[in-house]
């Protein structure tokens, strides 16, 4: 049953590349029918068969068409081939820094009976794929497989030159998650692709329709003078048609290819094969938390981690022992791991690492002063500290700027100095009477009128961003509204002055084998935002909980920490502290301040005393 289903599959996608191949044909055979006709004018013009009153102007006529038309059917061909179909950008891994991946794989092809790719290249995503490269915009491609087709296994005709076996693309995260086993199991079905990508049609009709779509992707947006952009845009209505009339085809011959693939990987570790799916996942929800809830925060603070895949590797591990999804966890870590296959997996992590943070990111391709790693032991104090506190002095600078008295309760060791008391007694409804000192009374009544006079000024901004805010998922109150809009503002005004600054030149990047950073275009970036744009409601909630934070480490002896599935934590006598978020929440949006100061009375932190910001 197995070979039928592969004979099957491998007949669907032969028929359907045909079928492509046959709309290559028909385009070609219209834009040579005029020159055609042409000639058969011209010739019978010579030989007298064709001649008389008006003939001649028939055929300058068609001639002058027919030239019109070859010519602008050689620029639509010149536009399809110079146009550089899309290819994801990955970090290659040579042979040499992975000699037994690629025997791995390579046993696995022979296993198969299908050609071994040409190289192997590693992703920061969870998917695995195989890639050709083989367009003429990306130069030649080499082709390690040639040799055995021309031994056995899909022997190519005479007369045509066997294509380059594709690259295959693994995701980074499987390399450190999985077991040897449990990766060539995952691997097996896209390995098999391989065979009918070895077909001449397959090959001819997938580089065809590869054209198509760059050539549409090229004269979506075309520069130039008027020409050029009348010529791109000839071209690309041209290229959608042929699109148009190639994409149910395309579609049933990479069924077809995909058909035969699971079915020729049913006979290699199929029991396996069930195992590593769960496997992969489980890897999914790892990497998918660790990118949002830890590299995330340590990129917009402008330090990206190293290890990224190291650091899935431990959430995994984490998360395993939290809900405890497995029985016999210890045993099967127990067993030798993917990335032992590469000779240097510290260097090849470090370089998937930077690829994530591009293209989840957006962020520069070397390090610099203002983008640089970051290990795992130092990412408490290097990312959460710093995080931390700086949200904690944007607040303190929107304070400022909305005239907010910076006077502390009687007592304080510096009344001039940021507390956590400022910010809970400008975000309650109802702020606590002053003090019955006459001097501090009236300190606090002239501050807190240049504050209402500031809110009076934005009353109606206020309002509206209060609205806004509603819309967001949660109400706020009209102080915590201003706040947020301020906050919001701020931010903005801080990025936008990081992205006028020039960008560091591309050159390749750090560790074993850089990203192929020729191969995708770098002013797109990110390719893949990780989250959209905070709202002011969220803004105003981080900037709330990095203040309570900051008090906490400052009056209570607390210290920043990491968490493999949440991210950035606090941690209180050596152990994490309770989720702050339901408590900060409550201010924000009610006005009420209780829930927040019995929760930092159990922890013993003082709001009234001042923090070190940076």
């Amino acid at each position: 049953m197995s070979g039928m289903g592969v004979e099957l599959g491998a007949h669907t996608a032969r028929s359907r590349a045909l079928a492509v191949l046959r709309i290559r044909s028909r385009a070609v055979a219209v834009a040579l029918l005029p020159a055609a006709v042409a000639v058969v004018l011209l010739v019978g013009g010579s030989t007298g068969h064709i001649d008389g009153p008006g003939w001649g102007v028939v055929r300058s006529v068609v001639t002058g068409i027919a030239v019109f038309v070859l010519l602008s059917a050689a620029g639509i061909a010149l536009v399809v081939a110079r146009s550089r179909p899309a290819v994801s950008p990955t970090v290659a891994v040579a042979e040499e820094s992975a000699p037994d991946l690629y025997r791995m794989v390579r046993d696995l092809a022979d296993r198969l009976e299908v050609p071994a790719p040409s190289a192997i290249a590693l992703t920061p995503d969870c998917d695995s794929w195989l890639e050709d490269r083989t367009h003429p915009a990306h130069g030649p491609a080499r082709s390690e497989s040639a040799d055995e087709m021309e031994g056995g296994r899909g022997r190519p005709s005479a007369h045509r030159r066997p294509p380059a076996a594709p690259v295959l693309v693994i995701g980074s995260p499987f390399l450190w998650w999985m077991r040897v086993g449990e990766l060539r199991a995952v691997l097996a079905p896209v390995v098999a692709g391989t065979g009918p990508s070895a077909h001449p049609d397959i090959a001819a009709a997938r580089r065809f329709v590869r054209g198509l779509d760059a050539a549409v992707a090229v004269t979506s947006a075309p520069t130039g003078g008027p020409l050029t952009r009348a010529v791109l845009g000839v071209a690309g209505w041209v290229a959608r048609i042929l699109l148009r009339s190639c994409r149910g085809h395309a579609a049933e011959m990479e069924r077809g290819v995909a058909t035969a693939a699971a079915e020729r990987a049913q006979a290699v570790d199929y029991g396996l094969r069930i195992v590593a799916q769960e496997q992969v996942g489980l890897a999914y929800a790892g990497w998918d938390r660790l990118l949002t809830r830890v590299a995330l925060p340590a990129w917009r603070m402008g330090r990206w981690p190293s290890r990224l895949d190291a650091g899935v590797v431990a959430a995994l591990t984490e998360l395993s022992r939290r809900d405890r999804l497995a029985e016999g966890f210890a045993s099967r870590l127990g067993e030798r791991p993917a990335c032992d296959l590469l000779e240097e997996p510290g260097a090849i992590d470090e370089a998937t690492s930077l690829l994530a943070a591009r293209l989840f990111h957006g962020g520069p391709a070397e390090t610099g002063p203002d983008w640089a790693p970051v290990d795992w032991a130092e990412y408490p104090d290097e990312v959460v500290d710093r995080k931390w506190r700086t949200d904690a002095a944007r607040l303190h600078r929107v304070l400022d700027a909305l005239g907010v008295s910076r006077t502390a309760e009687p007592g304080a060791s510096d009344p001039e100095g940021p507390t956590l008391a400022r910010v809970m007694d400008h975000l309650t409804s109802n702020p606590p009477p002053p003090a019955e000192n006459t001097d501090t009374q009236n300190t606090d009544t002239q501050n807190d009128g240049d504050g209402d006079g500031v809110e009076d000024e934005a009353g109606e901004k206020a309002g509206d961003e209060a609205e806004d805010e509603d819309e967001d998922g949660g109400p706020v109150t009209e102080r915590g509204a201003e706040l947020a809009a301020r906050l919001s503002a701020e931010l903005a005004r801080e990025e936008a002055a990081v992205a006028a600054e020039p960008a560091v030149p591309s050159a390749g990047s750090a560790g074993q084998g850089g990203p192929d950073l020729a191969l995708w275009d770098d002013g797109a970036l990110p390719l893949f935002p990780l989250q959209p744009p905070r709202t002011g409601r969220e803004l105003l909630a981080d900037h709330v909980t990095a203040m309570v934070c900051c008090a906490a480490m400052d009056t209570a002896g607390a210290m920043p920490g990491l968490d493999w599935l949440d991210g950035p934590s606090l941690l209180v006598g050596g152990e994490r502290s309770a989720d702050l978020g339901p408590q900060v929440l409550s201010l924000i949006e009610d006005g009420d301040p209780a829930p927040l100061r019995a929760c930092l009375l159990t922890l013993g932190v003082r709001p009234e005393k001042p923090v070190r910001l940076v």
